[in-house]
């Protein structure tokens, strides 16, 4: 009898651990939100530790295409890059961008930017009506629904 109990105990312990864990992750992306086919505009950017706002005047934004491609504005430049969804994990391969200069604040914050995504697998969550993507250093970019203004 005694092992019986001990046994319940064990076994017991990953499915409180489970459970809780599923609880504590409710910041992850939601499947009944798409995260493909939609306009997100970039709110802010960390990189390095320092977090820049998106300049006003550039109007970065990205969207994921359900055909395999982001594609957007990185503040100053457009891009597009392959890039593939599983689950919570969004891989972009290399960035292709236009080639213009802007001023050094928008420039900041393309390099920023840029390098964030450039080649990078993100972890999404939502976060307040918005989705933040983070890489394996710990970079993030902050998103919002809707087309850029």
């Amino acid at each position: 009898m005694k092992r019986h109990k001990q046994w319940l105990g064990v076994a017991a312990i990953p499915l409180v651990v489970a459970c809780a864990a599923g609880k504590a992750d409710s910041g992850a992306m939601d499947a009944s939100e798409p995260v493909t086919g939609v306009e997100w505009r970039v709110e802010r950017v960390t990189v390095g530790g320092e977090s820049l706002a998106a300049p006003a005047a550039g109007s970065p934004h990205l969207r994921i295409g359900t055909d395999g491609t982001a594609a957007g504005n990185l503040g100053c430049n457009r891009f597009s890059a392959p890039v593939s969804v599983h689950g919570d994990r969004i891989a972009f391969g290399a960035l292709r961008t236009t080639k213009m200069a802007c001023d050094p604040a928008r420039m900041s914050f393309e390099r920023a930017l840029a390098k964030a995504l450039d080649g990078q697998t993100l972890t999404g969550a939502a976060e307040h009506g918005g989705l933040t993507l983070t890489t394996g250093h710990g970079d993030r970019v902050h998103l919002t629904r809707g087309a850029p203004e």
